[in-house]
């Protein structure tokens, strides 16, 4: 196997450590430290020439120091000689701004990829982004991960039958049908979502039947829980014997916890592409399932230059 290194940032230290478990290597030896001011510095306490260098690293909160400690650390990699620089990023901050809202307003997914790309970065994997459109965005190669085989294993497991996947609004319809067909070919349906303002949700119907079906809502992130518990609520009230929901991507900000303890949710299941597990310890309808097994796979692959899309065929 080719020369390779595993660093992390501060953002993603626990999962870092279980993908070198996997891979059966150390982690790279990284000092990050903050001067007095908020500067951030880092050096890299180990020879890193001629390797390839894997950078863990989720864009979550605070999003503009995580952004920022992985532009110096790929930096600080490149400076020392390594032979290629990998971005791993598990969760992509910005992905929601992946187009203009209005005449004067950015796009600054794309604004993002180009600082990846101009930081020095070669290669980027990310995992279930939020639209397949930030692939173009990046003028480097791509690896795009899906959790969608973590979750139909856990589930497949919960639920043998009565199982119908919902998406919560119409963005994610092309995601419920891929999860439904990598289920079996499971029937889908949706609720229809109006966003009247960022971060607030109104749920009018439910579209398709769901009477007397476990309902499996599927998203890529979960960030103030609204829109998930007012589409479990409506699914409840269309007849559904229980809501259960998958999101790749645990955001979870504001009051996002305590929204979905006080819900019709039984359980909500995420991944730990965001570094959030120790605030949610004592509650137990959420559980965390690590997607480190199959970034190892997936760093294992590129250095070994295997296909990754075999992982998810």
């Amino acid at each position: 196997m080719s020369n390779f290194k595993i660093f992390s940032g501060s953002s993603n230290l626990p999962l870092a450590k279980l993908i070198c478990k996997k891979l059966k290597v150390n982690l790279g030896k990284l000092e990050i430290n903050r001067f007095s001011d908020g500067e951030i510095f880092v050096e890299v306490n180990e020879s890193v020439r001629g390797s390839d260098c894997f950078v863990i690293q989720s864009t979550n909160n605070p999003v503009n120091e995580s952004l920022l400690e992985l532009f110096i650390i790929v930096d600080a990699l490149r400076r020392a000689a390594a032979r290629k620089v990998y971005a791993v990023i598990p969760y992509f901050g910005y992905s929601r701004q992946d187009r203009k809202v209005s005449d004067r307003s950015p796009i600054t997914s794309k604004l993002i990829c180009d600082l990846l790309v101009k930081s020095g970065i070669e290669e980027v994997i990310l995992m279930d982004i939020h639209s397949g459109q930030i692939q173009g965005f990046f003028d480097i190669p791509v690896d795009h991960l899906y959790a969608s085989p973590i979750a139909r294993k856990y589930f497949t497991k919960k639920y043998k039958k009565d199982l119908i996947i919902a998406s919560p609004d119409v963005g994610g319809m092309e995601r419920a049908r891929t999860f439904a067909k990598k289920f079996g070919d499971l029937d889908i349906a949706m609720t229809d979502k109006r966003r009247p303002k960022p971060n607030v949700a109104k749920i009018t119907n439910v579209i398709g039947n769901v009477e007397n079906k476990h309902v499996l809502l599927i998203d890529d992130m979960i960030d103030t829980g609204g829109t998930a518990t007012k589409s479990a609520e409506a699914l409840m009230k269309a007849g559904a014997k229980s809501i259960s929901m998958f999101c790749s991507h645990g955001v979870l900000s504001g009051n996002a916890v305590e929204n979905i303890v006080n819900s019709c949710i039984d359980e909500l299941v995420i991944t730990d592409t965001i570094n959030n597990q120790s605030k949610l310890k004592k509650i137990k309808k959420v559980r965390v399932l690590t997607v480190s097994d199959l970034i190892a796979k997936a760093i294992r692959r590129i250095i070994d230059k295997k296909s990754i899309s075999d992982l998810f065929s």
